[in-house]
């Protein structure tokens, strides 16, 4: 059975095991180029959470093992995939006159990286030789010099030495260092983050620039902390003036307001495929064509007529456009009730929706009731409401 479905399988089984035993069950247990134990462990890799990804380079950088290196270089690859940046791999082991790099990234404006993983700097790097790489990928066709970037990654955070080593060199100006820890803390940002304009600019950190005006970097960091700080906000701005909602008659000692990684999990399971997070609420399904958006909502009104208020925001629209078998989740009050509305649905009655238009950005609010046990989403008025109860996913016996 390839590692991937044993994954989808027996997924606790392969939780507990280390990183060496998940390489030696894939295929013939070794990675060598263009292996199937190669593609099953990049298979792998795809659908595995982030936290995982954390735990495997750890693993690869605290316990060196045979192929430690190798598959500490398709574990990075993964992680620039979870950046945004279309990745290809490169060789384990190079060939004669063919480059030798670990990987190449392009960003969405056609930027390339070259990418070299070392596992530590304790030993000289030859910065020529993975400036050569670069030189022999121009040379096939594959990048121009003047788009294509140089990003060394190392595990080790202390890389004094190193860094002064490229400061010295001619490849001051196309070279790039960072951590490993780093880049897992970059691709953590990510997964909390909504706008791609804000995704976009922290892949585009690792290209070199000329950093003498910094008015970029504190830009991103202004954006970043201020969507990480609005991204909990419970319900739509303009609610109170669409429905003044009361209390919950009884509410219970204690409601979640966080349930997002349940409903995840839930709808993981109701699908029978791993959800990759693309960011905050975006996720991928790596093996088909499914894209899903999932919000959550507490519950408002009374205990007879409650609500959950949506905001739905025009880059969620794009992301799920992009799919015809994309989904809207939408957990309501807890996970265990959460719809799983069709695009297809969804999208003809985005127009018919209250929206929000502030100077920097524009929403859809997606108002759900329940009225006489069951659910409708309650268009603008004049306009009827529908009944969505057909989208309401199962509840099995081990969720209630």
């Amino acid at each position: 059975m390839a590692l991937i479905d044993l994954w989808k399988t027996n997924k606790a089984e392969l939780d507990e095991k280390k990183l060496q035993q998940i390489i030696a069950i894939s295929g013939d247990g070794r990675l060598t180029n263009d292996s199937t134990a190669s593609r099953e462990f990049r298979d792998f890799l795809r659908i595995v959470p982030s936290e995982k990804l954390s735990e495997y380079a750890q693993q690869c950088l605290g316990n060196h093992f045979d192929q430690s290196g190798l598959a500490l270089q398709d574990i990075v690859n993964e992680i620039g995939r979870r950046l945004g940046f279309v990745v290809t791999e490169g060789l384990y082991r190079g060939k004669r006159g063919v480059s030798g790099h670990d990987g190449l990234w392009t960003l969405k404006n056609g930027r390339k990286i070259v990418i070299e993983v070392k596992t530590t700097d304790a030993y000289a790097i030859d910065l020529d030789t993975i400036a050569e790489y670069r030189r022999i990928l121009a040379r096939d066709g594959l990048i121009t010099l003047e788009e294509t970037s140089l990003l060394l990654i190392v595990g080790r955070k202390d890389t004094g030495g190193l860094e002064a080593q490229i400061r010295g060199s001619q490849y001051a100006w196309d070279m790039r260092l960072i951590s490993i820890d780093a880049l897992i803390r970059l691709m953590k940002v990510k997964e909390t983050l909504e706008d791609p304009k804000t995704v976009s600019q922290i892949s585009d950190i690792l290209v070199p620039k000329e950093f003498t005006k910094v008015d970029g970097i504190i830009d991103l960091v202004f954006i970043t902390a201020e969507e990480v700080a609005t991204a909990d906000e419970a319900t739509p701005e303009s609610e109170d003036a669409l429905l003044h909602p009361e209390p919950l008659a009884h509410p219970k000692k204690f409601i979640p307001v966080n349930f997002h990684k349940k409903c995840v999990e839930r709808i993981q399971q109701f699908l029978g495929s791993p959800l990759v997070k693309e960011s905050r609420t975006s996720y991928t399904a790596p093996d088909t064509n499914l894209r899903v958006v999932v919000a959550v909502s507490k519950a408002h009104g009374t205990s007879k007529a409650r609500a959950f208020w949506f905001a739905f925001h025009p880059h969620q629209r794009d992301f799920l456009k992009q799919s015809p078998e994309a989904k809207l989740a939408l957990g309501c009050g807890s996970e265990n009730v959460i719809f799983l509305i069709p695009f297809s649905v969804l999208e003809p009655h985005l127009n018919d929706t209250w929206t929000t238009q502030r100077e920097d950005r524009m929403y859809w609010h997606i108002h759900i009731e329940l009225r006489h046990n069951k659910y409708y989403w309650t268009l603008r008025k004049g306009i009827q409401k529908l009944l969505i109860d057909d989208y309401l996913l199962p509840v099995s016996k081990s969720s209630q």
